[in-house]
């Protein structure tokens, strides 16, 4: 019996020990709404501040006013922190004239980093005539940006087909993207295969997986619906018999996306972005298990 716990805890000593090497992270947040979602925001930001994320992000919404709120958002990360702050930017909702303009603004505020997104579509709007590809193009023809563009492992809502869902990705990789995101995934082989495809299909920029570490199972199911993500069986059998308990949710979500990074961390992934949801315990912890953790 010792014999094979030894050999187990040799197994996972050195699995825990890989997770050492020289990974970088990202984190998302989005902008409050509320002055209680305020102080939750900037607690995160300054809580994981200390991890040295790559750069943070923050969404961007489709209307103006929060549109606003993501330039404010972005500016005070800027000015009160020492992190790399990328807005977001889609293209749905403003001409390329206006889109210039920001961009111009963003560059002489300080902004290197944007994430450049086309944008859910408001509904009953026509087919679009502009993609992310061009956003990508635009941006670059006002400053040399550091650009992350959006991935779909799972196949994007919109898209024909597989095939011409990574043919779009190599497009706006193609016009500048320095790395691709992806949507968030549960089922860990689904985006080793995309990877895989993508190094077939010529594209050589970093496939970053995003993580969605989950403690309401209830919202990730209205998420996973509109996103075309698959949630596997094992995921509801875990948070099956938890609608009451917040805690547990809290260590069985943990424990799901430590385990996540722990496989893909063995197959090579250096880079992770992190969907916070403007919470950082979850994100904190796996951070901690990755051994990202704050320099002395």
């Amino acid at each position: 019996m010792a014999f094979h716990h030894a050999q187990h805890s040799h197994s996972l000593n050195q699995s825990l020990s890989e997770l050492n090497g020289d990974i970088n992270v990202s984190f998302e947040f989005f902008p409050p709404s509320s002055p209680e979602m305020e102080q939750i925001l900037w607690n995160s930001v300054r809580r994981l501040e200390p991890l040295n994320p790559k750069f943070v992000s923050v969404t961007y919404g489709a209307n103006s006013g929060v549109r606003d709120r993501t330039h404010g958002v972005i500016e005070r990360i800027q000015n009160e922190t020492k992190l790399v702050a990328a807005p977001h930017l889609t293209l749905v909702d403003a001409s390329d004239e206006e889109l210039l303009e920001l961009a111009k603004h963003y560059w002489h505020s300080g902004v290197r980093d944007i994430v450049a997104l086309r944008g859910d579509l408001p509904a009953g709007s026509p087919k679009p005539t502009r993609f992310a590809a061009d956003l990508v193009r635009l941006l670059r023809s006002v400053a040399d940006f550091d650009i992350s563009v959006a991935a779909y492992p799972e196949v994007h809502p919109d898209a024909a087909n597989a095939q011409a869902d990574l043919i779009n990705l190599k497009r706006k990789i193609d016009a500048g993207a320095s790395r691709a995101i992806t949507q968030f995934f549960f089922d860990v082989e689904s985006y080793l295969r995309f990877r895989d495809r993508c190094v077939a299909a010529g594209i050589d920029v970093e496939i970053v997986p995003g993580i969605l570490p989950v403690t309401n199972f209830a919202q990730l199911k209205r998420f996973a619906g509109m996103t075309n993500v698959s949630l596997p069986s094992w995921l509801h059998q875990q948070f099956e018999g938890l609608e009451n308990d917040a805690a547990t949710r809290q260590l069985v979500g943990a424990n799901v996306a430590i385990d996540m990074v722990k496989v893909l961390s063995r197959e090579g992934v250096k880079d992770f972005h992190f969907y916070t949801l403007n919470r950082a315990e979850l994100t904190y912890a796996i951070c901690h298990t990755l051994g990202v953790r704050p320099k002395a």
